[in-house]
């Protein structure tokens, strides 16, 4: 059973050595005790975010590749619900909470399982906190 809803920004700080945080490092020391669960994009947005790094010369494609392989063998549930099912509550979120799309589907998948979400992104955190979503 998961613990907590996990956005991509904490999992990439805990493989960047520029982007290393306590909080973050904390909720990795949670996530060797129980699982985590993502929204279906979560990989692509860590996907996105290293190819973007190496674009601007912050990593090289064999710290990519390094960084997928230890994220796959993270103990994280993929969310398996269909876009479509989520799509309408995404969609509101995003409008009601003046947040993406993106950081919605984190945001709803937290409400939906009833969990706290984890994420350094300050506006996610905001709107987390108006939407009455603790804080993992």
């Amino acid at each position: 059973m998961s613990s907590f809803v996990l956005d991509a920004s904490v999992a990439l700080s805990w493989f960047l050595r520029d982007e290393s945080d306590g909080y973050a490092n904390g909720v990795l020391a949670e996530l060797a005790k129980m699982e985590a669960s993502v929204p279906c994009l979560w990989l692509l947005e860590i996907c996105n975010a290293l190819t973007v790094l190496e674009r601007r010369g912050r990593i090289k494609e064999a710290e990519t590749a390094r960084v997928l392989t230890l994220v796959r063998n993270l103990p994280i549930e993929m969310d398996d619900t269909p876009v479509a099912e989520t799509v309408e509550r995404v969609t509101s979120l995003a409008r009601r909470l003046k947040i993406s799309a993106y950081g919605a589907s984190y945001l709803e998948l937290a409400i939906r399982r009833g969990l706290p979400l984890a994420t350094l992104d300050r506006k996610l955190k905001a709107a987390a906190k108006r939407a009455g979503v603790p804080a993992a």
